[in-house]
């Protein structure tokens, strides 16, 4: 009895903190403030209580994730409409480095030291301190470079050129099955799709791992491969 109510409770915590998650919104670790990032270790550790809760026990911890849930759905729709509260609650970016000059403070501020900015410089491929222009200390804690007018990479712009725009590809082959809908929404059918796959030499749609189009029609075919590819080079 025990083991199908601990059952129960994991599957009804794992629900919840996965509706929850959803309500405040996808977004990637980098783009997660600190209080965000608070938050949601917070609602996770709440959660693994709950997991393990009795039945007469459920509420105060289902509660609780519900009260942190909405306080940061509130915080997020406050911070969308108010600068004032959204840089108290994520903060502004701040100055680290700008025309050659290091700014102590900021880096005391931060609690970041010169070396760990160094490391960030040379990771974004800056080996000079003289190739940047600023260097600002992002709210997410990453940092972001402005390199010099002349160490900037060559634009189309600069050349006077007009290379023609790219666009999102299609993926219409995923691990040997046809996405109807992609293949409908650029245009195509099943069977100029097996047309296409008989001109890249693949009889059956089960030797695909993934087959892309873009907007010329022009098709990219990857097959399964059971061979190992070796790594050896890279030792």
């Amino acid at each position: 009895m025990e083991v199908i109510q601990a059952i129960i409770t994991a599957l009804g915590s794992a629900a919840a903190l996965f509706t929850l998650s959803k309500l405040m919104g996808n977004r990637e670790m980098s783009q997660l403030s600190m209080f965000d990032y608070i938050n949601s270790i917070t609602i996770g550790s709440i959660a693994a209580e709950m997991a393990t809760c009795e039945f007469t026990d459920l509420l105060k911890p289902f509660t609780a994730m519900i009260v942190f849930a909405l306080f940061n759905i509130l915080l997020s729709l406050l911070t969308n409409k108010s600068i004032k509260i959204r840089r108290l609650a994520t903060g502004k970016p701040s100055i680290l480095y700008d025309n050659g000059q290091l700014y102590y403070k900021t880096f005391a501020k931060a609690k970041m030291d010169l070396g760990e900015f160094l490391v960030q410089c040379r990771v974004n491929d800056y080996f000079d301190l003289t190739d940047i222009q600023t260097a600002l200390l992002e709210p997410n804690g990453k940092i972001s470079f402005l390199p010099v007018s002349n160490k900037r990479p060559i634009t189309g712009e600069d050349l006077n050129i007009s290379p023609s725009q790219n666009y999102l590809v299609a993926n219409v082959i995923i691990d040997g099955k046809i996405m109807l809908q992609n293949l409908k929404h650029i245009g195509n059918n099943e069977k100029w799709l097996t047309k296409q796959l008989r001109i890249h030499d693949v009889s059956d749609i089960s030797e695909v791992f993934l087959a892309t189009c873009d907007r010329n029609n022009k098709l990219c075919v990857y097959k399964k491969l059971t061979e190992k590819m070796t790594a050896d080079l890279l030792e």
